[in-house]
């Protein structure tokens, strides 16, 4: 039930439960409401409780409420939403998950016609195939230009037409002709356009980035400082390691040129280079060398786990 009273009163309550709001909540969706209604309103606040609170109001008052609360509070992490409440907006303070509270808003969309004057928030496309009306309707889709033809004594869309572009006014035409066609283009619901956590505001699609997304974006900045460090000649924690490896070979190169200058690392490879067939065995020997040491922790491992399963009985194999 909303607050009873008079207008004075009702903007004082406001302005407190605002207050309330805004010290309770680090974090908040801010949405735009055109064209929802209040049912859908009373299924919305519905599905986000208990975690989450929908506030609608005047951008003015709003503003207003804030601007005090930042002067009394000293918390000037909200300022940063006011450039936002612009339109017919509203506020979604939550703290569960951004991305969740997101997903469960958008599920709250409701169908609607195309109603004439509306400009059209998608594209409107009407499909080819039997339309159910008589041979008496084909003016409508003569003024519209859309090819028919009668089939069975009812008419047939020929092919699909592009009726409403969007961004477009919804005409007379169009409306009567959806509205016969039963056809619902529109759905109308609460669209989140910025998300505001702790004092920084992005947008939505932020929320969609998963940690391997962030992951590979890190790997990719952190292979651009090592070629950028590596191309400068500019020593970093990320470019020593190929520096490193870049002067090994170097100095290796200089051995193998230089009979009067050697070191075991490059005798080793000097050897590989004099008779290629020693390169295989030394292959096959870290091979071995690797299953060995696999094999050996496959090893341990089994023991450990006999332990742990000799422990949890309470007694040993041995015990008498």
């Amino acid at each position: 039930m909303g607050f009873k009273g008079t207008k004075a009163e009702k903007k004082v309550h406001y302005d407190k439960r605002v207050r309330v709001l805004l010290s309770e909540y680090s974090q908040a969706l801010v949405c735009t409401a055109d064209n929802v209604g209040s049912k859908q309103f009373q299924s919305i606040r519905r599905g986000l409780r208990p975690d989450s609170v929908v506030l609608m109001g005047k951008n003015t008052l709003l503003k207003r409420t804030i601007r005090m609360y930042v002067e009394s509070s000293g918390n000037t992490e909200y300022l940063n939403i006011l450039p936002l409440l612009v339109g017919n907006v509203g506020i979604i303070f939550t703290k569960g998950d951004l991305k969740e509270v997101v997903e469960e808003v958008a599920k709250y969309k409701v169908g609607a016609p195309a109603r004439v004057g509306l400009v059209a928030p998608v594209d409107v496309v009407v499909p080819p195939g039997n339309t159910g009306l008589d041979p008496s309707q084909t003016s409508f889709f003569q003024v519209l230009n859309i090819p028919t033809k009668i089939n069975k004594g009812t008419v047939e869309i020929v092919s699909p037409v592009d009726l409403v572009k969007k961004g477009e006014k919804v005409g007379s035409s169009e409306a009567a002709l959806l509205a016969k066609l039963g056809i619902k283009p529109f759905s109308y619901g609460l669209i989140v356009t910025s998300v505001f956590d702790s004092g920084s505001v992005f947008e939505p699609s932020v929320l969609d980035m998963t940690d391997e997304i962030l992951l590979e974006k890190f790997q990719a900045g952190l292979s651009t400082v090592t070629a950028l460090s590596l191309g400068a000649n500019y020593p970093t924690a990320l470019s020593l390691p190929h520096s490193f490896v870049n002067a090994y070979k170097s100095v290796v190169s200089v051995a193998l040129e230089l009979d009067s200058y050697s070191f075991p690392q490059a005798d080793k490879i000097k050897e590989i280079l004099a008779d290629p067939s020693k390169f295989i065995v030394a292959a096959v020997e870290t091979v071995d060398t690797s299953a060995a040491a696999v094999e050996e922790v496959k090893v341990v491992e089994e023991e450990k786990e006999e332990e742990e399963s000799d422990g949890e009985m309470g007694f040993s194999l041995f015990d008498d």
